[in-house]
Parts: C-alpha cells; sequence; structure tokens
C-alpha cells in the first residue's frame, strides 16, 4: 500500500469517528424519547425501545404551548438578525470607511470586549431591562443581542477589504455617505451577511441562559427554555425531556437541508477576509 493511500485511509478514519461522536448523541436522544421512562434510566442501558412510544410527543405537545413558543422563538431570531445586521454593519462602515478622532482607540475597546465572557454580562443586562420595565417580555431577549463585537469585527474586516474607488466615484456621482454604504458596499458583502445571519440564528435559537433569567411568563419564553421546564425537581422525565428536544431541533434540521448550501457557503466565509 502505497504512503498516499495511508494517508487517505488515516483521514478518512478520522472524520468518520468526527461524524459519529456528533451524530451518536443525536440519534440516542431520538431513541430515547422513543422509550418508556424505565428503559431510560434501565442498567446495563437500554439501547432500542422495545416499541416505539409516541404518546411522549404528545405528551410533550398537551404540556406545553408548543407552537406558541415556536412563534415566540422565530420572531426573536428574525428580529435579533434584522437588528444585530444593522447595527453592526453600519459600526462596521464607520470603522472601516470613515475618518473621526479616536477612531483606533474605540476600535481596540471593541475588540477588547470579545475578551470578557459572555456570563459577565448577564447581570447588567438583567438590570438594564428591569430598569426600562422590558423584564418578562420578548423586547428583553433579542435587545441584548443588537451589538455583537464579532459581527461587527468581521463586517469592518471585510468593507477595510473592498477599494476606496468605490467611494471616491460614487462621491463624485453625488451620493452621500449613507448611499454608498447601502446602495453600493453592502450589496457586496452577501456571502458574510449571510454567515453573521446563520450564526446569530443559530445562537438565538438555541440560548438557554439568558431567557430563563429574564422571563418568567411561559407565554414569553422561547422553545429552549420553556422545555428546560420538563426537569423536574426530584424526577425527570427523560423520554419526554428527549422528545422535547427533538421537537426543538427539528426546524433547524429541515432549513438546514432545505438550504444547505448557503449555510455551508456561508459558514466557510465567515472564516475568510474578502
Amino acid at each position: 500500500m502505497s504512503e498516499k493511500k495511508r494517508k487517505n485511509i488515516l483521514v478518512y478514519f478520522f472524520l468518520i469517528v468526527c461524524v459519529l461522536t456528533t451524530i451518536i448523541p443525536f440519534l440516542w436522544m431520538i431513541l430515547t424519547s422513543l422509550k418508556t421512562y424505565a428503559e431510560s434510566i434501565s442498567v446495563p442501558l437500554t439501547i432500542f425501545p422495545e416499541s416505539l412510544r409516541w404518546e411522549n410527543y404528545s405528551s410533550v405537545w398537551s404540556k406545553f404551548p408548543i407552537l406558541h413558543l415556536y412563534l415566540n422563538t422565530f420572531f426573536v431570531m428574525v428580529i435579533s438578525i434584522i437588528s444585530q445586521i444593522t447595527v453592526c454593519s453600519l459600526a462596521a462602515y464607520a470603522f472601516a470607511r470613515l475618518e473621526f478622532p479616536g477612531k483606533n482607540f474605540l476600535f481596540l475597546l471593541c475588540l477588547s470586549m470579545m475578551m470578557i465572557p459572555y456570563q459577565i454580562f448577564l447581570v447588567p443586562h438583567y438590570d438594564i431591562m428591569v430598569s426600562w420595565k422590558l423584564s418578562n417580555t420578548l423586547t428583553a431577549l433579542w435587545l441584548p443581542k443588537t451589538v455583537n463585537i464579532f459581527a461587527l469585527f468581521m463586517l469592518r474586516q471585510f468593507f477595510s477589504s473592498l477599494p476606496r474607488d468605490l467611494d471616491e466615484a460614487a462621491q463624485l456621482d453625488g451620493c452621500s455617505r449613507f448611499r454608498i454604504y447601502w446602495n453600493i458596499l453592502l450589496p457586496l458583502l452577501k456571502s458574510p451577511i449571510a454567515a453573521l445571519c446563520i450564526l446569530t440564528g443559530l445562537g438565538t435559537w438555541k440560548d438557554l441562559m439568558w431567557p430563563l433569567i429574564i422571563n418568567v411568563d411561559m407565554d414569553k419564553m422561547v422553545l429552549s427554555a420553556g422545555l428546560a421546564n420538563l426537569t423536574g425537581q426530584n424526577i425527570t422525565n427523560y423520554p419526554e425531556l428527549m422528545a422535547g428536544g427533538v421537537l426543538a431541533a427539528a426546524p433547524m434540521i429541515i432549513l438546514f437541508f432545505v438550504f444547505q448550501k448557503q449555510f455551508v457557503e456561508g459558514i466557510a466565509m465567515s472564516g475568510t477576509k474578502g
């Protein structure tokens, strides 16, 4: 066997191990959602259920307003994406194309915030939402996500990579700064914006900590926080919990297969510049 074939075998073996590591927990979640409670806690482990218990899904659907939680989650996700892309792209344009006092210092100050763990901001975010009387509202779920330093940094790099001749030609034609941003430069950043939409959407969909902290009413919760109530204080019905997990993951899986090409291109572009 040639050296090249041996390397290929090792690479494929490594990739197969990575795929199995990713898929097995999800398959286990699906199988557990179809088990009885006794089967889910049995020792030794029961891999396959004796009979498919689809009533676990109907039980979760009857216990929680799943449809309402879906609508809340989609609403918060869409508003988070729109507000974040709007604010961060405007700020990125200013840092990349405009000249103003203290620009480099302010940009470095923004970048320094990336070094701070997200959990540090939970307390000030909570205090601000309470002082603005926005606690226990859907607005409190998306408003803190309006500014994302990673999105700002990424878009600023892409804006900087565009030739300045575009700005000069537009100014000669009488375009204002906003029209240069909106009509000329922003359409050239479709790929990085698509990547940020994907990352922001996924992050919002799976966010659990902040929704649990800021909202208490079920009708103001998103899917992840609502289904967290399936975890009991003394006993947790694992089949129902896993059924809720499948229901929460299903929309994102369907969207991935529908927009698979856009997902892959967007994520790939997030690691490149220009």
